[in-house]
């Protein structure tokens, strides 16, 4: 086949639909994350069947890009699960880089791959390394390669919105050692490109295990991916004309479910204001992924819009919808809870929240998932969820670096989603805190001692910051101006300072933490924090206190000049 017409894009859902049917139970089979409630196999057998339906019912379309966008519009309306919403939009992107094509060449077929990542990576509100998402992305990169296309990144660089979205891991996209993909002197013609796609998801779901824990410590794929797989593998059938083939299988049981502790809440959303409809989509998904995870909100173009999430209070997650349109076709089911699973890996995990790039990076350097946090902003529920979901083990540590993310961790860890779990989090004031009680984790350890002896280091942290005032204020100590150079010891201000004296404001703050005795420091220092203060804070204890040991790295952290801690 030369060109993807109309008549092939019936044949490519059709046969979607029979090798869906066909995988359906080993898909559900292996279904374990977000939630193992082994439904990923039905509902995106559900969703593309909603979408042959629609197509079959309109059978004077003779345009390929017509009968995408039909395809697309019954797919959106009859989406079920995460992974049917997701489905959706990946015919959605086939359909708006199709337009008003009569037919799609080889070309042309990338770029409607890579407008599918694009779309599908955009409508989630936080994409996980591991999923569909990432063997879409790869596919993406993959036929951009041969296409003569460049890609740095998720989405296209026409799709602003994708870009910005999460970065999905690549590790997976280099799966150009197979003899099915092209070389540079490689045509580009249809069968090349969806064969690249077909192999190139294979490679990449195969993947999924080493990007997400969770798939690890089951020994699965991931389900959606498997589902992708087999959508791609029916695409590159039709086009070389032969039967569909379900390959590429891995198969693991899932334990038996545990009783429902949540809500899978999903419904269209319609009637909303053209005007301001790109901000209500995105406050819909902040509210709603304060409520739970695994949100998603995508279109279909035509003002329709299926809003998926995971949430425990149903009245909530439609009433979001109310505030920006009409929600209809709700469909609320229950959502399993899924215990950890029985593997041999490892049954805990430490995980930290944090703010900073440079502390991000040391502590991530040491192996420890973290959840990097903007200055001034909360993290969602959704990605305090999500960070604990992803590390698969039934006893989680959370080692939040200040007061209002210990604060937000605390809220998660109640959420109904984790009933399963057992998440406990170490209260720190500071990221000084936070490196203490990681420096102290023994994994050898019972996971309570461990949690312990990491409270217990972070609680004896003592911290001290130094940052510029940005306004007048009056303090114990004296009427503060903006621009003053502040110290602080926990948390109350102990110095006033000249604007510039940073140097002098961590010498005093330092030596009043030492007046009750410690033996090391760990000093942290901020986007604006002076060159030369390693030096000078080595020189001091080198004189006045040669017993205590100094340590500095970079934090990264714009809210304060220096952080220090000293145990």
């Amino acid at each position: 086949m030369h060109s993807l017409d109309a008549a092939a894009v019936r044949a490519w859902a059709g046969a979607c639909v029979r090798s869906l049917e066909e995988l359906r139970a080993e898909i559900n089979g292996i279904n374990v994350y977000p939630v193992a409630d082994s439904d990923t196999g039905s509902n995106l057998l559900h969703t593309i069947t909603a979408a042959h339906t629609a197509l079959t019912e309109r059978p004077e379309v003779a345009c390929a890009g017509e009968a995408l966008r039909v395809l697309a519009g019954g797919a959106v309306a009859g989406a079920r699960g995460n992974s049917g919403v997701i489905l959706s939009q990946v015919l959605r992107g086939f359909a708006e880089s199709a337009g008003d094509t009569t037919a799609l060449d080889g070309r042309a077929l990338a770029a409607a791959l890579q407008h599918a990542d694009a779309r599908a990576t955009g409508a989630v509100a936080r994409p996980v390394a591991g999923t569909m998402l990432s063997v879409l992305h790869a596919v993406g990169t993959a036929v951009a390669a041969i296409a003569g296309d460049a890609r740095t990144g998720p989405g296209t660089p026409t799709d602003s919105a994708a870009a910005a979205a999460t970065p999905i891991d690549d590790t997976a996209t280099a799966a150009g050692a197979d003899p099915a993909t092209p070389t540079d002197a490689t045509p580009v013609t249809l069968d090349v490109v969806a064969r690249t796609a077909a192999v190139t998801a294979a490679e990449a779901l195969s993947e999924t295990p080493r990007q997400l824990a969770a798939l690890a410590a089951a020994g699965v794929v991931d389900a959606g991916g498997r589902g992708l797989v087999a959508v791609l593998d029916a695409l590159a059938a039709v086009v070389a004309g032969e039967a569909a083939a379900a390959t590429h299988r891995r198969v693991a049981a899932t334990s038996a479910l545990p009783a429902p502790q949540a809500w899978e809440v999903m419904y269209l959303l319609a009637d909303l204001d053209p005007a301001g409809e790109d901000a209500a989509l995105a406050a819909l998904r902040r509210d709603l992924a304060e409520l739970g995870d695994s949100v998603t909100v995508a279109g279909d173009g035509s003002g329709n819009h299926a809003v998926h999430v995971h949430c425990d209070d149903i009245g909530a997650a439609l009433e979001a919808g109310l505030r920006h349109g009409r929600p209809h076709r709700v469909r609320v089911e229950p959502l399993m809870t899924p215990a950890p699973p029985e593997s041999t890996a490892a049954d805990r995990a430490v995980v930290a929240v944090l703010r900073g790039d440079g502390v991000v990076e040391l502590v991530g350097g040491e192996g420890v998932p973290v959840l990097a946090v903007a200055p001034g902003a909360e993290p969602t529920t959704e990605e305090l969820l999500g960070l604990v979901g992803e590390a698969a083990a039934e006893h989680v540590t959370v080692v939040p670096g200040d007061v209002d993310l210990t604060a937000a961790a605390e809220r998660a860890v109640g959420n109904p989603v984790l009933a399963e779990r057992d998440v406990v989090v170490v209260p720190c004031a500071s990221p000084a805190q936070a490196l203490a009680a990681l420096a102290v984790h023994d994994p050898e350890r019972r996971a309570s001692a461990d949690v312990v002896a990491m409270a217990e280091a972070a609680a004896a942290t003592r911290r001290g910051d130094i940052v510029v005032a940005g306004e007048d204020a009056l303090t114990w100590v004296g009427q503060v101006r903006a621009g003053d150079v502040l110290g602080l010891v926990d948390g109350e201000v102990v110095r006033i300072g000249e604007p510039g004296a940073v140097l002098d404001a961590a010498i005093d703050v330092l030596e009043r933490m030492l007046a009750v005795g410690g033996e090391l420091v760990t000093v942290l220092t901020g986007l604006d924090a002076p060159a030369d203060v390693e030096d000078v804070l080595t020189e001091r204890l080198r004189v006045g206190h040669p017993e205590v040991e100094l340590v500095c790295y970079y934090g990264g952290q714009a809210d304060a000049v220096l952080l220090m801690g000293v145990e």
